[in-house]
């Protein structure tokens, strides 16, 4: 009862009864192009560094700064509805580049080849709507049932942004200001060359070790939006890795030759030491962090699955159907359920068939409402969708070797159900928080869910493009481009398939979760950092330490320190995108040829400069020391301290 009184008593901000423009032309538009950019910036960042962000408050701001300043119009939800239909490329490209890239790397070795732009497109958009589907079922016993018990964090940071509309301007100018400084740092550091954006030490008195920094926008930006503690346990993984593992082995190995390597230990550098092994321990540790992720949460699961069956039948206790109730029918959802599923059994070219099929359905409806509980719970970036993809992976690739599947046919079906469900989890938590920003902002709720499929096609379509782009630049499993959750994917699938991984490291991985876990420390995190070079760890925590010292530092206010961390997340979100999409115009440079040389060559200036590692280093350190400095004084520069209140 206690629960049906809070329901009552809601009020959105616009009321029920209320119509104002929603999903317009305007809106589509610029969702649209929301969503192929910052689905690309994501996509980028989570090759580089195996993580990404959401995209909602930046969609938002944005939104706001071209809808309400420029083109005049007044209307929150649409607004709302381009963040929607934002976020939607960004989760869906999270979800493709955590598993695709595995195709990439074994075309690269020889086994298989690459899959065409359709396939890409079609596993991408298939599984986009297959999310859809599989959440509009749980809005009603997630989002309203429980809005006094789930609080969904970035869905209704969301809210109160859009809420706060009259900023909108000011807001969206942060965040142009750092998309615009990260490009142009990016395009110094990395286009013209002017010093290495990775500063690089080996630490003599400590063999088999070394110490380093990726001096880049994006790193300052998800170290900023993190936060100090998560920073933190993925700078300890990474000095579990280079300061304890490397050197053991370096010490205790002299000349043998342990598998995968192929030359003593003896002469191995660091670099070496943790291409051939510590990317196993790390792959363990990963593995096992999300599967313990996904063990903890099945109480959850259940709880969360018969709440929303019982919501289908019986609609929700006390709400009348109006507006801000209704949810897409039942027909359209059947028909985009049918649409993804014929796509992927019907395409010849995508290895999946009916057996497949059934599993990806059952798996992602269970994975969607894990998914969906455990961001309401924790926020989107602590959804373990890496476990939930390994989980699935693990069992498709054990029935598929099963049942005769073993080549590279069997190995590119385990990574296409892996994907297709990645996508689904990543989409189920990306719509959670939207639909949570609609419910508290007055939204139509089938309007939105319209959204997520404009969002779905429009980035679906542009991924498998960015994907080819990015291939043919750089190439996956590289310094550049390392595609860390994808390379363990390919690791996981060719251990089960061809039982060839060198376990011994990889249950040392697996132990070292298990002691994190009974110290009750955050698995996943460290694991992440046990996994990644130290090098990417280690501008993570510069920007969490700033955050941090923002949190300790005096105000005059409660309200004050609010605005200067979220004007700084603004402005941490807006790096992150320009360095993605510097990055993805980088590759188009690389690719360009002009008289034989490629446009990447050309604006390279490194050669001419000719500085020394020493000197490179240093300055590197030096332009990311004013890289920090600017997330500094854009986060104390003079706010107008007005909140909204959304209790």
């Amino acid at each position: 009862m206690e629960k049906e009184k809070q329901i009552g008593e809601f009020k959105p901000f616009i009321s029920a009864d209320k119509v104002v423009p929603e999903f317009t032309a305007v809106s589509i538009i610029i969702g649209m192009l929301l969503a192929v950019l910052f689905g690309a910036a994501n996509a980028y960042l989570g090759l580089k560094v195996g993580m990404t962000v959401s995209a909602s408050i930046p969609a938002a701001v944005i939104s706001m700064g071209i809808i309400r300043v420029i083109l005049k119009r007044d209307s929150i939800l649409e607004n709302n509805m381009v963040q929607t239909i934002g976020s939607a490329g960004e989760s869906l490209a999270a979800g493709a580049i955590f598993t695709l890239p595995a195709v990439f790397m074994w075309a690269q070795d020889g086994i298989g080849t690459v899959p065409s732009y359709t396939v890409i497109a079609c596993v991408a958009i298939a599984g986009g709507l297959l999310g859809i589907v599989f959440m509009i079922p749980l809005r009603k016993a997630l989002i309203v049932k429980e809005h006094g018990s789930l609080p969904y964090p970035e869905g209704t940071a969301c809210a109160e942004v859009l809420i706060a509309g009259e900023e909108g301007g000011t807001k969206a100018s942060t965040v142009f200001a750092g998309l615009g400084i990260a490009a142009l740092y990016k395009f110094i550091a990395d286009g013209m060359k002017l010093f290495p954006s990775e500063v690089d030490y080996e630490v003599k008195a400590i063999p088999g070790s070394g110490i380093g920094m990726d001096v880049l926008p994006a790193l300052a930006g998800v170290g900023y939006i993190c936060g100090p503690l998560i920073s933190s346990w993925m700078l300890a993984g990474g000095i579990v890795s280079w300061f304890i593992i490397m050197p053991l082995i370096k010490t205790f190995g002299g000349d043998t030759v342990l598998y995968p390597a192929d030359a003593p230990i003896s002469e191995l550098g660091y670099w070496d030491l943790w291409d051939n092994y510590i990317r196993y321990v790390g792959a363990g540790a990963v593995a096992a962090g999300g599967i313990f992720s996904l063990i903890k949460s099945l109480p959850l699961i259940f709880k969360t699955f018969a709440e929303s069956m019982k919501s289908l039948k019986s609609g929700v206790d006390g709400i009348t159907i109006d507006r801000t109730s209704k949810d897409l029918g039942f027909a359209p959802i059947i028909v985009m359920l049918i649409v993804a599923v014929v796509v992927l059994v019907g395409y010849p070219a995508i290895p999946i068939d009916f057996v497949s099929a059934i599993l990806i359905v059952i798996f992602g409806f269970f994975f969607a409402t894990v998914s969906s509980r455990m961001v309401g719970l924790v926020g989107s970036s602590n959804n373990p969708v890496s476990g939930m993809a390994i989980a699935t992976l693990l069992i498709a690739t054990l029935v598929l070797k099963e049942v005769g599947e073993t080549g590279p046919n069997g190995m590119a079906a385990a990574i296409m159900i892996g994907t297709v469900i990645c996508i689904i989890a990543a989409m189920a938590g990306d719509m959670s928080q939207d639909l949570k920003t609609g419910y508290i902002v007055g939204a139509t709720p089938y309007k939105q869910q319209w959204g997520e499929v404009v969002g779905v096609l429009s980035s679906g379509l542009a991924i498998a493009g960015i994907l080819y782009l990015l291939n043919e630049a750089w190439g996956y499993g590289g310094k550049e481009l390392p595609a860390p959750q994808a390379t363990l994917m390919k690791l996981v699938i060719e251990g089960v398939m061809g039982s060839n991984l060198p376990w011994g490291m990889v249950f040392t991985g697996v132990f070292i979760a298990v002691v994190l876990e009974i110290l009750q420390i955050p698995v996943l995190p460290v694991a992440i950092g046990v996994y990644l070079p130290i090098h990417l760890s280690t501008p993570l925590m510069c920007g969490g330490l700033l955050k941090l010292y923002l949190e300790k530092k005096e105000h005059k206010s409660a309200e004050e320190k609010e605005m200067q961390i979220t004007s700084g997340v603004l402005y941490s979100s807006g790096l992150i995108a320009g360095e993605g999409l510097l990055g993805i115009l980088l590759a188009v440079f690389a690719v360009i040829k002009i008289n034989g040389k490629s446009i990447g060559e050309i604006i390279d200036i490194s050669g001419k400069l000719n500085l020394s590692p020493e000197v490179g280093n240093l300055v590197g350190l030096a332009f990311f020391a004013v890289l920090l400095v600017t997330i500094y004084l854009f986060a104390i520069k003079k706010h107008d301290t007005k909140k909204v209140n959304l209790d």
